[in-house]
């Protein structure tokens, strides 16, 4: 499912128009990625929780050469899956 796809369930589910609950969704995605840029975590309960992990620097291999290269220290977004959402998909 797509994000366009998304919408149109929200407005079908909460009797919205198809814009309102585009803005709706994107209101939503926007808060989001605000408190991950901000290193805040976001906790839906019943869903799940994203958080900013952070990857320490490391050696790498450059698979064409074989050389050794750094790799710089990184943060990225992790999701665990809250326990209602895994029983869902089981």
């Amino acid at each position: 499912m797509r994000k366009p796809e998304l919408a149109s369930a929200i407005a079908e589910e909460a009797g919205l128009s198809k814009g309102k609950a585009q803005e709706v969704l994107n209101a939503v995605t926007d808060q989001i990625t605000a408190a991950l840029a901000k290193d805040e975590g976001v906790t839906l309960p019943g869903f799940g929780s994203f958080t900013v992990r952070e990857r320490s620097a490391r050696t790498g291999r450059n698979p064409q050469t074989g050389a050794s290269i750094q790799i710089p220290a990184s943060k990225s977004v992790g999701f665990k899956a809250g326990k209602p959402l895994r029983e869902a998909i089981e």
